[in-house]
């Protein structure tokens, strides 16, 4: 389905967006990241065609361990993925990820939330004719959230997590 937002139009004329609806879609995990030292910010994305599970989020965590040196710190929601047994096992085994969960229900403080909000934006009153586009949309949208500091220092600070 289309994300439909405001935009502009001739007067009188009601803009259009046509779609075939399917039910096709593309799941997410994602983390942005902050440099310690440089205080250099970065975003991290995984997508995969199907629900995320367990495995997925090692396979990702894997990947942040891989492509980050020194203590990594988790600030992560309490879904049911993250409390898979395999996720448990993965986080034992690896003394340098730290976790803090935030509270059951607190979008407002997950700066994620705003990485998917200007995806989202990017991608409103678009009409992808089928998966492949909608990866291509998606993936130019992160890209361009990506190289931006400005736009990942604006999710940071649009959450409402104590930073300072």
């Amino acid at each position: 389905m289309p994300n439909v937002r405001r935009t502009w139009a001739p007067s009188g004329e009601t803009p259009i967006v046509r779609h075939s609806y399917q039910r096709d879609r593309i799941s997410a995990i994602s983390s942005i990241t902050i440099s310690p030292r440089r205080h250099r910010l970065g975003l991290y994305v995984h997508l995969y065609p199907d629900n995320i599970t367990g495995q997925e989020v090692v396979f990702f965590l894997r990947d942040l361990l891989q492509h980050i040196r020194g203590d990594l710190v988790l600030l992560w929601d309490g879904g049911p993925i993250h409390r898979a047994a395999l996720v448990k096992t993965f986080l034992d085994q690896h003394r340098r990820l730290h976790l803090y969960r935030f509270p059951s229900y607190a979008p407002e403080l997950n700066p994620d939330e705003s990485v998917w909000t200007k995806a989202k934006c990017d991608l409103s009153n678009s009409a992808p004719k089928d998966i492949r586009s909608l990866d291509m949309l998606l993936c130019a949208s992160l890209r361009r959230i990506r190289r931006s500091q400005s736009l990942l220092r604006s999710c940071i600070d649009s959450s409402e997590l104590p930073w300072r």
